[in-house]
């Protein structure tokens, strides 16, 4: 199961109700059980997915209907974090053990399947150019950027896992932010980066708590509230930003013109 999200452009987000934003920018429903589901944006053209094997082993959909090849990653590479309890992601034949948030970054022309019980894995595709190697991203083993402060409420722990070093990739970036307790805020003050776009994925929620995400060009924001697991697209004309009402972690990718990670344009508080 695929489904399709239009390019969209920043005055029909500053109009829209909070229906079509919502039907526009929300992903939802990408993890059930024994399923892969996806959604493909034409935002720099992305794939993002949920696997939830169960007691199945499931392999990584071509979606010919949609990308057009005979295999999802005949011109693609791939990004992983499991977001669910210990599991394994297969990738040319070489199984890799994946805990709760280990990421895997799989190359061009690589096939791919997932499995483990309790696993779910969360994954962002991208057009590559070249083929780089499988590499196994291990949490703990990543050493994290203190950003924020507790006096800000916007303290938190930015895993860099694919992000234009230490791991070689086309234009795929994919890292994971934890925001720390009693903080509510993510990427805050907010930035734009008008050659790359952006997913995000919130994990970690407690099943009655939100995040309250901003969007839109600055002066003319809009909000979305996602619940756990839920993905939201953040165009290269929009802020991406969230509050969340208890703790929380996120996933961020991106894909588009480099990989350069501070290809950023901040945008000041008294702009927005």
């Amino acid at each position: 199961m695929i489904q399709v999200r239009y390019s969209t452009s920043p005055s029909s987000a500053e109009t829209a109700t909070t229906a079509d934003l919502r039907e526009n920018f929300l992903v939802p429903d990408l993890f059930v059980s024994g399923e892969v589901r996806g959604t493909y944006t034409h935002e720099d053209r992305m794939v993002v997915g949920g696997a939830v094997p169960g007691t199945a082993e499931l392999g990584l959909p071509a979606w010919a209907e949609v990308l057009g090849t005979e295999a999802h990653l005949e011109r693609r590479e791939l990004g992983v974090i499991n977001v669910g309890a210990a599991g394994h992601v297969v990738v040319d034949g070489e199984k890799f053990e994946l805990e709760h948030l280990d990421g895997l970054f799989a190359g061009r022309g690589s096939e791919v399947s997932f499995g483990g019980t309790d696993a779910a894995f969360y994954f962002v595709s991208a057009p590559a150019h070249a083929t780089y190697p499988t590499r196994l991203l291990s949490h703990s083993e990543v050493e994290p950027v203190a950003l924020g402060s507790a006096e800000a409420a916007n303290e938190r722990n930015l895993f860099r896992y694919v992000w234009g070093q230490d791991v070689e990739s086309s234009v795929l970036q994919l890292g994971v932010t934890v925001v720390a307790g009693g903080s509510v805020w993510n990427t805050f003050p907010p930035h734009l980066h008008a050659r790359r776009t952006e997913i995000y994925c919130y994990v970690d929620l407690d099943e009655q708590d939100r995040v309250f995400h901003f969007m839109g060009e600055p002066g003319a924001t809009r909000h979305l509230v996602l619940k756990n697991r839920e993905a939201v697209i953040s165009p290269p004309w929009s802020i991406h930003a969230g509050s969340g009402t208890g703790s929380y972690a996120f996933i961020w990718a991106m894909a588009g013109e480099n990989n350069a990670y501070t290809d950023l344009s901040p945008v000041a508080v008294e702009d927005l």
